[in-house]
């Protein structure tokens, strides 16, 4: 597997956009990639891999690709406080070195894909968590985040010995709101008189919410000693900070996107992950690289919800697995949403 460096990134991709001009006089919707020779590339959100979350998971997917497909792999990492037109040399770079797919993880390369796709026809661009943007070679992979957040709630109303959780977003963006919405609701259904504290790190255009791990542990602490004892963080890399500070604190903590009792990273602390909210991310990566390998690229929406385990709540912690009225609240739960019985809300 290659992997491009924050660095190089920018580099390569400049470099491809000169050529570009250079051999094509200056039209860049020339498309070399029609063979792609089994090369397959992820373009990761903020944080990079190594976030013990959201995009360890979209390489997980391509790990396996390259196990099981035979495909050669390529990831690029983002650059600090980078914009559109980064992202757009990037997806540029990727696509004219003939990877098919190219991935983008995360809905802040919906600008990017949108600009990049129509100029390479015959190269699927998967996008991560966003459908605002379509086309023919787009494959929109999403979920329903709202409905594995409201089976965390469940549990985290049921483990809560002071009637205090809390809920960290990265940064306050719609998506983030989906999980917000499905853990309040999972709460609140299961035990009204529970206070939900809420805190967003960020704001809109500042994304370091999902970069900073200091600022997930300090408003991690922050609810800690309003009296939650249990915390559940949709923040990326900035969630890890907040595990460690419940950890600390004796706290539960309920992690997101990946099974983060299984990451090594957060090794430490995985006594204090009660749960987590999981994302099938490397699945969707895997099955869109699959079908592009096999000759019939998915395109459009592909969304992955309950009733398929596309989201879901891990039960890896022995401690959790214990619990047995805790579990068989969740289960109860979750069948109530796949029958239709519970319909969870997608904002607050």
């Amino acid at each position: 597997m290659r992997r491009i460096t924050r660095i190089a990134t920018v580099g390569i991709a400049s470099a491809a956009l000169a050529l570009s001009a250079t051999a094509c006089g200056g039209n860049s919707s020339s498309d070399s990639s029609s063979d792609n020779g089994g090369k397959v590339a992820i373009a990761y959100d903020i944080g990079g891999r190594g976030d013990q979350s959201f995009n360890d998971a979209a390489y997980a997917g391509l790990a396996k690709a390259e196990k099981d497909l035979k495909v050669e792999g390529t990831e690029a990492e983002p650059t600090e406080g980078e914009g559109d037109p980064d992202k757009v040399s990037r997806l540029t770079s990727l696509a004219r070195a003939g990877n098919n797919p190219v991935i983008g993880v995360g809905f802040a390369y919906a600008p990017a894909i949108a600009q990049v796709a129509p100029k390479f026809p015959n190269t699927t661009f998967g996008l991560i968590d966003d459908t605002s943007k379509t086309g023919k070679n787009i494959a929109n992979l999403v979920f329903n985040e709202e409905q594995g957040s409201y089976l965390a709630g469940v549990a985290a109303a049921k483990v809560t010995k002071s009637n205090i959780v809390g809920f960290i977003g990265g940064v306050e963006t719609p998506l983030i709101k989906k999980f917000e919405a499905g853990y309040v609701q999972g709460v609140k259904d299961t035990k009204k008189n529970v206070t939900v504290k809420v805190q967003y790190l960020t704001q809109p255009p500042d994304f370091g919410g999902f970069s900073k791990p200091d600022l997930g542990k300090a408003a991690a602490q922050g609810q800690i000693d309003a009296g939650a004892d249990v915390i559940y963080a949709a923040a990326g890399l900035a969630g890890s900070g907040s595990i460690e500070a419940a950890s600390k604190a004796g706290k539960w903590a309920i992690g997101v996107d990946s099974d983060q009792y299984n990451q090594k990273g957060l090794a430490a602390y995985k006594a204090s992950i009660l749960t987590s909210v999981t994302k099938d991310v490397s699945g969707a990566v895997f099955n869109l690289i699959k079908s592009v390998e096999d000759g019939k690229p998915q395109t459009g929406e592909i969304r992955y919800g309950l009733a398929k385990n596309g989201v879901g709540l891990a039960a890896s912690n022995p401690a959790y697995t214990k619990m047995t009225d805790v579990t068989a609240a969740v289960d109860k739960a979750k069948a109530a949403i796949t029958d239709g019985t519970i319909t969870v809300k997608t904002a607050p």
